[in-house]
């Protein structure tokens, strides 16, 4: 990209910004110092989502049929949509699930889907717009610690990342990889969860030698900065580590999120080649907490803000668990979610606009 095209592609974010709600903000995204509101520079922004195609309980519940549905068309439009919000990753959460994978491959029938290739559009779309994506190495099959570190899995899994390899990673927007299999923190790793990071990163690198690599583990309540972790860390073979910040499952508030992540920066700042990014969680829940049949809603904005502003601070980057279902920008061709979704998108242009985001 030429300095001219960079220059106009901030120009026309800059202009879709301005232009939400016709009228609706009184201060553009982008204005001379002495017009600001006060700031809160040392905030960061949202810099990327997670995405699903599809996903088998009713957690997705206010998504999952709409976006089984969506044509080519609007799967390049919901990158879009993440593009003109200044985000500039995406990571997708599966490349199958419940026994369906969701392209061409003869080790598992495939999910109907109106859109015949919905990675493919994905990432055509973030060619065009930017946007750097992680693509998953899995789920071949349902999850199982066995999963991680048995011959038949294992082989299965690689065979899946050749596939994906083979198929997509031509394309400038394949960024990197995720490793899907969440680890927790209790408050070290598993010695299975290493073998399978490490394993998964080695094929990685022999496929996709240029490709960047990332895990986000739970159990960041139990965080610690000790000599144990920091050697788990050294041995730990991923670039990105985005810990989630329990907020919207309820193990966390914000405050007790901030001193996580102030813990795991002292870890971090000892290993600096895993570099430390928040998976902030924008969700809460329509019925029971942390059940897979209780649907995700938006969480209120006045929450996701202190979030964001707990963890901004100690971390490189800040990724949400996620746009998709719970950030709708209003009249969009890639609409699928709850309808409050509009108003949590809002509020955050509202927020980003007033300059509070660095």
């Amino acid at each position: 990209m030429t300095l001219r095209e960079a220059a106009l592609n901030v120009k026309a974010r800059r202009d879709f910004l301005w232009g939400l709600g016709t009228g609706l903000f009184a201060v553009p995204l982008l204005t001379s110092c002495a017009s600001r509101p006060v700031e809160r520079p040392d905030v960061k922004p949202i810099r990327g989502s997670w995405i699903s195609v599809w996903w088998d309980d009713r957690r997705h519940f206010y998504w999952n049929d709409v976006c089984q549905r969506f044509t080519r068309e609007q799967w390049q439009a919901a990158v879009q949509d993440v593009a003109d919000l200044g985000m500039e990753y995406l990571v997708l959460l599966a490349i199958a699930k419940g026994g369906r994978a969701f392209y061409d491959t003869p080790l598992l029938p495939k999910l109907e889907l109106a859109c015949p290739d919905p990675l493919e559009a994905m990432l055509a779309a973030a060619d065009r717009h930017r946007v750097k994506f992680f693509v998953s190495s899995d789920w071949y099959g349902e999850w199982d610690a066995q999963a991680l570190t048995d011959p038949d899995p294992v082989r299965k899994r690689f065979q899946m990342m050749e596939e994906i390899a083979r198929r997509y990673s031509h394309h400038p927007s394949f960024h990197g990889w995720y490793w899907p299999t969440e680890a927790c923190l209790s408050p070290y790793f598993a010695d299975s969860f290493v073998a399978y990071v490490n394993a998964s990163s080695g094929e990685a690198r022999r496929l996709t030698p240029k490709a960047k690599t990332l895990t986000a583990p739970y159990g960041t309540h139990q965080a610690v900065d000790d000599d144990t972790f920091v050697r788990q860390l050294e041995r730990l073979d991923v670039d990105i580590i985005a810990y989630q910040d329990e907020v919207g499952c309820l193990r966390m508030g914000p405050a007790e999120s901030e001193r996580a992540f102030a813990t795991l920066r002292r870890a971090h700042d000892r290993v600096p080649q895993r570099a430390l990014w928040a998976d902030v969680e924008t969700f809460a829940w329509e019925g029971p907490a942390n059940q897979q049949s209780s649907p995700l809603i938006p969480a209120p904005w006045e929450r996701v803000q202190a979030q964001l502003e707990a963890v901004s601070a100690h971390v490189d980057t800040i990724l949400i668990y996620q746009y998709q279902g719970l950030m709708n920008r209003p009249g969009s061709p890639a609409f699928a979610g709850h309808p409050d979704s509009t108003r949590l998108y809002l509020d955050y242009v509202r927020w980003l606009r007033s300059g509070q985001g660095r």
